[in-house]
C-alpha cells in the first residue's frame, strides 16, 4: 500500500521533462560504473533515480517558465540548448556523486570513497580534488533537499513477488527473481524501444500524435507498471502455463487490468526478440 500511494504520488507530481536522463548511454555508464565497484542491483537503479530527479530540479533552477535559461542574458536566444552547454562540464562529476550517494543508501554492501571516485574521474582524464567531489555530492543533496532515499523499481518487483509467494501462487522463486532482474535491466537500456512499442500498440496505431506521446509519460514512469510487466514476462518465459494464474493475481494485487499487463509483457518480448535478431 505504501509503495502504490508513493507511486501514485509521484506520477501526479510528474514533471515534463521526466525520463530525459534516462536514455541507454546515461543508464548503461551508471550500470558499468556499478559493476566496476561491485555494487548491488538496488544502488544502480537508485543512482540512476538520483541523477534523473537532480537534473531536472537543476534544469528547472536555470530556466524560466518558458524554458529560456536565467540570467543576464536572459532576453537573449538562449534556451535549452545553452543549459544543455551549462550543465555538460559538472555532468559526469554529478553522475559520480549519485552513484556515491546510493551507495551510502545501501547497507550491505561497501560505500564509494572519495578516493575510488577521484581515481576514476582521474582516469577519464578529469582533474577534480576532493574538496569539488565534497561540493558535487552537497550540490545534489541540497537541490534534492535531502530527499534521497527514493523508491525504484527493483522494490515493487520484490515485494510483488513476495506477495504471489504469500498469496500461493506457484512459482520457481530463485530464478524468476533472477531473470526479474535480468529484465529490468534490460527494460532500463532499452527504454525508449519498449515503450515506443507500448504505446504503439495501446493506441493501435504505428503513428502516435504528440498529445499521445506527451500523455503517455505517465505510463513511461509508472513503476507499479514496470514491476508487473516484469514479472508476467519472466513468468511467461519461464513457465508459460502458469502465465495466466500469474496475470489473475497481479491484476488483484495492483489493480493493472490483464490487457496492460499483456500489452507490457508482449512489449518486452518483443523487445528480446528483436536484440536477438542479426
Amino acid at each position: 500500500i505504501h509503495l502504490a500511494s508513493e507511486n501514485e504520488q509521484y506520477l501526479s507530481e510528474l514533471p515534463e521533462q521526466a525520463g530525459y536522463f534516462k536514455e541507454t548511454r546515461i543508464v548503461e555508464f551508471i550500470f558499468l560504473l556499478s559493476e566496476k565497484w561491485h555494487l548491488d542491483q538496488s544502488t544502480r537503479y537508485q543512482a540512476v533515480e538520483l541523477l534523473e530527479r537532480f537534473m531536472i530540479k537543476q534544469v528547472e533552477q536555470m530556466c524560466d517558465g518558458r524554458g529560456n535559461a536565467k540570467g543576464p542574458d536572459q532576453g537573449q536566444r538562449s534556451s535549452w540548448s545553452s543549459v544543455r552547454d551549462q550543465i555538460a562540464n559538472t555532468f559526469v562529476l554529478r553522475l559520480v556523486s549519485c552513484v556515491q550517494l546510493a551507495s551510502k543508501l545501501s547497507l550491505h554492501y561497501s560505500r564509494v570513497t572519495s578516493d575510488t571516485a577521484l581515481k576514476f574521474l582521474q582516469s577519464l582524464k578529469y582533474s577534480y580534488t576532493k574538496q569539488e567531489l565534497l561540493e558535487s555530492e552537497l550540490a545534489v543533496l541540497n537541490t534534492l533537499h535531502f530527499h534521497i532515499n527514493v523508491s525504484t523499481p527493483l522494490a515493487y518487483v520484490e515485494l510483488l513477488l513476495e506477495v504471489l509467494g504469500y498469496n500461493g501462487c506457484w512459482l520457481p522463486a530463485k530464478p524468476l527473481h533472477q531473470l526479474c532482474l535480468q529484465l529490468l535491466d534490460f527494460c532500463y537500456l532499452t527504454r525508449e524501444s519498449i515503450y515506443d512499442t507500448l504505446l504503439k500498440v495501446a493506441i493501435e496505431n504505428s503513428t502516435p500524435s504528440k498529445l499521445q506521446i506527451a500523455k503517455f509519460l505517465t505510463v513511461k514512469e509508472d513503476f507499479m507498471l514496470l514491476a508487473v510487466g516484469v514479472i508476467s514476462a519472466g513468468v511467461f518465459i519461464l513457465s508459460p502455463r502458469h502465465w495466466e494464474q500469474v496475470v489473475e493475481h497481479l491484476n488483484c494485487i495492483t489493480g493493472i487490468t490483464p490487457q496492460s499487463i499483456l500489452e507490457f509483457s508482449y512489449a518486452v518480448v518483443r523487445g528480446i526478440v528483436g536484440s536477438s535478431t542479426p
